[in-house]
């Protein structure tokens, strides 16, 4: 059990979390992945990743907590060219608010005031390999489907979206090493304002070490934008470093992060709000368990 425990905190699939659209941010937020080995395999099964996040950033125009209460992972029994096929959904949750007394033209909220609501699900599917030795790689890509809520500060966005990439993994003798660099391909969402999404790239970075049950860590991830929606967009960026601590209980694990931003650019900004200089620091939470694992066959009888 606990074996399996620790394999699924090492395999799991990237998420999916949508922002608020007038903010330049990307789909997925920057170091969602760091922590966890995405190049490896899972052992065949169902698994769950609760996640929550809160990131304050020293300007006005907004802090973003977001959840992803039920994030299903479904590793299967099926191999292409010795990989293993993965799935995997979930549909997260968000809310976007400025601080007390203030206003934000980006966010359109004040008197610390915020909006929240659902955001787009995702659909996904990866391949893993195992190539021993410690060393693990793999792909995926995924779209997100469309929201149609009517809310007036809805944060789903109206419009379907894709991403892919690839991860590198080096896990033994209580290492990980990880690279996780993604792509999104954005959209523009006429029917609703500023329904738009530049087309963007992650990379997020994890160094950590388990001693027993515990681990701890360096993380580091950037975001840039490779493309504009719209004319006379502004492309964002953003580079974070930070520290893990994560502690397996036996019938989960436990990892939490702090990241702070040490360069970004018009990472909140839009046409009418001009913000290069805008610092987050983001904390993470997540929390990976096992949902069901097929028995092991029985020993033959002698």
């Amino acid at each position: 059990m606990k074996t399996t425990i620790k394999l699924a905190a090492i395999g799991a699939a990237a998420l999916a979390v949508s922002t608020t659209s007038a903010l330049a941010l990307s789909t997925l937020p920057a170091g969602v992945t760091t922590g966890i080995a995405l190049g490896a395999p899972l052992p065949e099964g169902v698994y769950d990743i609760t996640v929550g996040s809160y990131g304050s950033r020293d300007t006005t125009l907004g802090n973003l907590a977001y959840s992803l209460p039920v994030w299903l992972i479904w590793s299967t029994p099926w191999q292409i060219f010795g990989g293993r096929i993965g799935f995997d959904t979930v549909t997260g949750v968000a809310d976007v608010w400025t601080p007390g007394n203030s206003y934000s033209a980006v966010t359109g909220l004040q008197n610390g005031i915020g909006t929240d609501s659902w955001l787009n699900t995702l659909m996904e599917g990866s391949i893993a390999w195992s190539f021993g030795n410690g060393w693990n790689a793999s792909l995926r890509a995924g779209a997100w489907l469309p929201s149609t809520q009517t809310l007036p500060m809805t944060l789903g966005r109206n419009y379907t979206a894709f991403m892919g990439g690839g991860s590198i993994s080096y896990v033994q003798s209580g290492w990980n090493f990880t690279a996780t660099g993604l792509w999104g391909s954005g959209g523009d969402g006429n029917n609703r304002a500023n329904q738009w999404q530049n087309p963007w790239f992650n990379l997020d970075l994890t160094a950590t070490r388990k001693l027993v049950k515990a681990e701890i860590g360096v993380i580091a991830y950037g975001s840039w934008d490779t493309g504009c929606a719209y004319d006379g967009c502004f492309k964002s960026s953003q580079f974070a470093v930070g520290g893990l601590v994560g502690y397996d209980f036996g019938a989960f694990i436990m990892q939490a992060k702090l990241a702070g931003d040490v360069e970004a650019s018009h990472y909140l900004q839009d046409v009418l709000v001009t913000d290069d200089n805008s610092r987050e620091v983001r904390g993470t939470i997540n929390i990976i368990k096992p949902l069901w694992n097929p028995e092991p066959p029985l020993a033959p009888l002698k």
